[in-house]
């Protein structure tokens, strides 16, 4: 069983920028890839960023490409989302999610366990 809490969301202006924490609890965090998901009101969840077990590969989609970071500290059971250059369009609930496997992967069944998510708006 593994247990998922966000933090660091909240409002911001167009332009900043907010690092989201995801601290686990529970065993085989260190051998899960980790994903960030977000959705938006009317939106399907739709995969952010994604990283392997050892945190030496990461993927990120590409509409916040150049933008946001994700990464990982496998002693302190935390990834991180950190997040530049934030746009309106950006706002949206975020979820941390341990992935099934070791490896990155966009597919939400893929991930089995998801934290509560954290609000991130964006103002204009």
């Amino acid at each position: 069983q593994v247990q998922l809490v966000e933090s660091g969301g909240g409002l911001v202006q167009a332009g900043g920028s907010l690092r989201l924490s995801c601290a686990a609890s529970g065993r085989a965090f260190s051998t899960s890839a980790m994903g960030w998901f977000r959705q938006a009101p009317g939106k399907e969840r739709e995969f952010v960023a994604g990283i392997n077990w050892t945190g030496g590969s990461t993927r990120t989609a590409d509409s916040v490409k150049g933008r946001f970071t994700v990464s990982r500290d496998n002693a302190k059971n935390t990834n991180y989302l950190q997040m530049n250059s934030l746009k309106p369009e950006d706002t949206a609930v975020y979820y941390c999610a341990a992935s099934k496997i070791m490896v990155i992967t966009t597919t939400p069944s893929m991930y089995g366990y998801w934290g509560q998510g954290t609000q991130v708006t964006v103002s204009s």
